[in-house]
């Protein structure tokens, strides 16, 4: 696996990427706090059959940040020129959480660009409650102020298991840039409705997966956002939450290779 820095088209500076493998690429977009490494488990499984790229979101990892206040439609213009820098066409197109926001949003504007597109623990439609909820923390966030255990309670249960997945996280949110959290956050706080009427121009074959237990990205959502989909499937993993790539790999990484191996038929649940 390769790091590499390469500069973008103004204003977006610089994007980090990890790359392996060869072949059709699937580009990798992790969430807020975390960074192109949270894929780690993907990366080696289905490098072994595609080029993959895993990126650094915009104020993440080596990735420069937006302009503070830049909300989704700017993280998807961002995506778009990442595309152009690395001269990707027919892309399969995976995002986690705010990454899912991103993936949403570039598969209703530019469908023509994307051979499939995936979203891991994405929100859809959230409730009038839930968006206060979660505006309220990006407001809190804005001014500084983070406390990191909330998410971690959010994210991960108490299986011994998930322990070493859950410090990793929390190594990867405090060494988040503050600013580039912070924008990233309001964007995913106000994004999830922006593309939801659109999702009837998702043109490629659509997987939603989340985690039976995510009270944010709830099932409801991921199978709401397949059934919008024309040719959505939803995938719901018993027993986890908002981290499935990283508590579940294996689940995530099959349904996944399965996915891409197929044209359009159902990814087994």
């Amino acid at each position: 696996m390769t790091l590499t820095t390469l500069p973008l088209s103004e204003p977006c500076g610089t994007l980090t990427y990890r790359e392996a493998g060869a072949g059709a690429p699937v580009v990798l977009i992790h969430g807020v706090g975390m960074q192109s490494a949270a894929w780690t488990p993907q990366i080696a499984a289905l490098s072994a059959t595609h080029r993959v790229i895993a990126i650094d979101m915009p104020g993440h990892g080596g990735s420069s940040a937006l302009p503070s206040g830049s909300q989704l439609p700017a993280f998807v213009a961002w995506l778009h020129a990442v595309f152009a820098a690395l001269d990707l066409t027919n892309v399969s197109l995976v995002g986690h959480s705010m990454g899912a926001l991103v993936t949403m949003g570039y598969a209703v504007t530019h469908p023509d660009a994307l051979a499939r597109a995936a979203v891991l623990n994405g929100v859809y439609r959230r409730s009038p409650q839930a968006r206060a909820a979660v505006t309220a923390r990006a407001d809190l966030i804005r001014t500084g102020r983070f406390d990191l255990q909330t998410p971690l309670a959010r994210w991960f249960g108490d299986r011994p298991e998930d322990q070493a997945a859950k410090d990793q996280v929390a190594a990867w949110l405090r060494d988040v840039d503050p600013d580039g959290y912070a924008t990233a956050y309001g964007a995913f706080a106000r994004g999830d409705d922006i593309y939801a009427d659109r999702f009837g121009d998702i043109t490629c074959p659509f997987l939603a997966i989340t985690g039976e237990g995510d009270l944010n990205s709830t099932p409801d959502m991921c199978k709401a956002m397949a059934a919008a989909a024309p040719d959505g499937q939803a995938v719901v993993i018993a027993g986890h939450r908002h981290m499935v790539n990283l508590t579940a790999p294996d689940a995530v990484s099959n349904a996944l290779a399965t996915w891409l191996a197929s044209s359009s038929e159902k990814v087994p649940s």
